[in-house]
């Protein structure tokens, strides 16, 4: 018998219940892992508040894990080849990582680095494959000056350091207190709010050649439309609607291309944080009872870096 966290209705956080659950012994293509840690993203809540099909009630919480696998099911191997009962791992793109133990397809199963702490391992990929994305569909390299809104968030910090491998400069939004963040990892911070784009300019006097925005303000995406004048260089992953007034791309993980690239990338992005060319900044670990309260301090919009839960 596993822990589990569930959402029994669509809804705030009241509707969270953890329940005891059956785990199934895996099928052909599939992996049971003991978990270790989960990792927390805002999707994690949205997903629930958003509502959707009742006929998918209860709903699993959690799309990444890290944890040891303890059962494959015949003739499977894991993402990254191989795979052995005892086995490291991390896991993204799967369904109910709040729990003690899950069993999921092995293609979204990979070896975790020995130099990579599972509550670290256990939120690489959300944020990493979607800043990778916003980085890919704009095009930015070497040479680029990208204006990238919310920098010091989850997603932003790992667009901060994938650009900084491009060799892109960054000038990312960040409110004072956060500066910092946007420096440790390479960027050039710059304060939100009204004149935006004039301190913006100052910064860059020859252009912004992209705009990157993780924050879904209309003050983001009018900046970004200010001073970008490629709209096919602009890219939201937090603001659809202007995407279909203003004609600028729009990226999101259920989307059919957006999920095809995540995918594609998910290995050297593992890679690259194995070599430690690539940091998840934690702020907080939580156990896996304490899950409402790690998800209200996550909607606050400052946790100061990644939570994850403790099975």
């Amino acid at each position: 018998m596993a822990q589990h966290w569930v959402a029994t209705e669509f809804g705030g956080l009241d509707v969270f219940e953890l329940r005891d659950v059956d785990v199934p012994a895996p099928g052909p293509g599939e992996v049971t892992l003991a978990i270790t840690a989960a990792g927390m993203n805002p999707a994690d809540a949205k997903h629930v508040a958003r509502g959707g099909d009742r006929s998918d009630l209860p709903v699993r919480i959690g799309y990444e894990v890290a944890g040891r696998i303890t059962a494959l099911g015949p003739d499977t191997e894991i993402a990254s080849g191989g795979g052995e009962v005892g086995d490291e791992v991390l896991a993204f793109r799967i369904r109910g990582g709040y729990a003690t133990e899950v069993t999921v397809p092995a293609s979204a199963v990979f070896a975790r680095p020995a130099a990579l702490a599972p509550e670290e391992a256990a939120n690489l990929l959300l944020a990493g494959t979607t800043a990778a994305e916003m980085l890919h569909v704009t095009g930015v390299g070497g040479g680029d000056t990208v204006l990238l809104h919310g920098a010091s968030g989850a997603v932003g910090v790992s667009v901060l350091q994938q650009a900084a491998l491009l060799g892109a400069r960054v000038i990312g939004t960040a409110g004072e207190r956060s500066a910092d963040v946007v420096r440790r990892f390479g960027g050039e911070p710059v304060r939100y709010g009204p004149g935006l784009a004039d301190r913006v300019r100052a910064l860059a006097p020859d252009g912004v050649t992209a705009a990157l925005d993780a924050v879904g303000t209309d003050e983001a995406v009018d900046v970004s439309l200010d001073l970008v004048a490629d709209r096919g260089r602009i890219v939201t992953i937090a603001a659809p609607g202007r995407g279909e007034s203003d004609g600028i791309r729009v990226i999101g993980g259920t989307m059919p291309a957006s999920k095809a690239f995540r995918d594609s990338v998910r290995s050297r992005l593992i890679g690259l944080a194995g070599d430690g060319r690539l940091v998840v900044p934690l702020a907080r670990t939580f156990p896996l009872a304490e899950a409402r309260a790690a998800l209200e301090l996550l909607q606050t919009g400052h946790p100061g870096g990644k939570l994850a839960l403790l099975p």
